[in-house]
């Protein structure tokens, strides 16, 4: 893929691939409706790829249903109550992104009366907007040719140049190879289309190559290496850190507290903890707490052991109050705390 025709290749055949194969998402306008005149929405896309950073497609798509049917434009979100847009995020992980979520979407309406910027270089601009997410809308929604590249796309160019080099550090490679091929016609589907193949086809194992539309293109392929690339450093052990889980319990209700705004779990509901995050606040009240045993939790940097402690009082607590809750709007660590309590309980 020395010369310019040759460059192109990978990019028609990917076009015509995802012409066919697109696959369909409540965020998504097809290739057909966009030929028909649709346009994609800014804040349906911002929204989705907010969302799916870290996260799957299977996972994402209710919680982006009930959130657009909540708060159908970005003016709406912007208005909405913190802890609303915490509760509706519960379970999805990664809370910062629920912040940043309303942070951005309130700066969209206050500085850009409610419209997006229609460059990557705009949507930078925005608080809590990266180069992938602010390359995404600027492609798919306004047709700038900008560098799509997450996980999908690093994946399906080191195979497509057979580059060998370990992540992270081929990262600055893969982007610039990403960008000699993104085309200056329909860049946003072109993206899309790179994203659906490393979703669909060549995935991280078993890469289905003999379907592939750049089968005959792939380096990695020709040399039969496609499903050891890319190459990684392996990453040093997680950590284990012990805490700590308090479960109240008074007429139905359960004590719960609200978590500080910055830092894990940031504003979410929880049962008073400690130990685990930094912390160090004791039990919430004198009492005579039974020990439930221990649920598992993985965060990013460190694995955590948490024990759960029980008990029914009356007594006045030193912080949190007691509420009916539905375990499906805790996040999932604390759903793991609620279950193990009322292992015979079913959400509301």
């Amino acid at each position: 893929m020395r010369d310019a025709q040759s460059q192109q290749l990978p990019a028609v055949k990917l076009l015509e691939w995802y012409d066919r194969s697109a696959r369909l998402m409540p965020w998504r306008v097809s290739p057909a409706d966009k030929a028909r005149g649709v346009r994609p929405d800014p804040y349906r896309v911002w929204m989705s790829e907010v969302m799916l950073q870290q996260t799957t497609v299977a996972a994402v798509t209710a919680y982006f249903q009930r959130f657009t049917a909540r708060w159908p434009t970005v003016a709406d979100l912007a208005a909405a109550e913190d802890a609303d847009v915490m509760a509706e995020w519960a379970g999805l992980g990664y809370y910062a992104r629920a912040r940043n979520l309303l942070a951005c979407a309130r700066a969209v309406v206050r500085d850009y009366g409610g419209v997006f910027p229609d460059s990557a270089a705009g949507m930078r601009a925005l608080p809590g907007v990266g180069p992938y997410t602010a390359a995404a809308v600027a492609a798919i929604c306004y047709d700038e040719p900008a560098v799509v590249v997450d996980g999908n796309v690093e994946r399906v160019m080191a195979r497509l140049f057979a580059v060998q080099d370990p992540l992270p550090g081929a990262k600055p490679e893969l982007v610039r190879l990403a960008g000699l091929l993104t085309p200056a016609l329909r860049p946003g589907d072109y993206a899309q289309a790179v994203m659906d193949l490393g979703a669909t086809i060549c995935s991280p194992r078993n890469p289905a190559c003999g379907i592939c539309p750049l089968l005959g293109l792939c380096a990695a392929q020709q040399i039969g290496i496609a499903a050891e690339l890319p190459r990684k450093i392996a990453k040093p052990e997680k950590p284990v850190r012990q805490g700590v889980a308090w479960v109240a319990t008074r007429g139905g209700m359960v004590l719960l507290e609200r978590r500080a705004e910055r830092g894990l779990l940031g504003g979410m509901l929880g049962f008073p903890s400690d130990g685990w995050d930094g912390s160090a606040l004791g039990a919430p009240f004198a009492a005579e707490w039974r020990d439930l045993g221990a649920v598992k939790h993985t965060f990013t940097h460190f694995h955590l052991v948490l024990q759960v402690m029980q008990s029914d009082s009356d007594a006045n607590p030193q912080r949190g109050e007691f509420m009916l809750v539905n375990p499906d709007d805790l996040p999932t660590l604390m759903r793991k705390a609620y279950d193990l309590a009322f292992p015979d309980k079913k959400p509301r």
